[in-house]
């Protein structure tokens, strides 16, 4: 029982911590939409879009925590990365650089 505690304890935790990135993200763009995507073992990526086109993400060590985290920060999560949600996204001259040295093998 106490083990079963612990994990919880401790999950509860990570989604506090992720909730409050999360609400950070979003205090700082004027707002935020989300989207959790399972990424295998390695758990779940939450990515961020702000009101104003910035955009981040983070990894919750599971799906479960990812939505938990989300869900608490009171975000609009969308279900797939498109459409509307995607267009939001502004990308810079560094990410258009980026996306080109990789498809020319850079």
């Amino acid at each position: 029982m106490e083990d079963t505690q612990q994990v919880d304890a401790k999950a509860e935790r990570k989604v506090a911590r992720l909730a409050k990135q999360i609400n950070a993200f979003a205090k700082a763009h004027g707002g935020a939409e989300g989207q959790v995507a399972y990424i295998g073992d390695r758990g779940a990526r939450i990515v961020l879009v702000g009101e104003d086109g910035g955009w981040g993400d983070l990894v919750a060590p599971t799906y479960a925590i990812a939505e938990q985290a989300v869900q608490k920060s009171g975000i609009t999560v969308h279900e797939a990365f498109d459409g509307e949600f995607a267009a939001k996204v502004k990308t810079g001259s560094y990410e258009w650089k980026r996306m080109a040295g990789i498809q020319v093998g850079g």
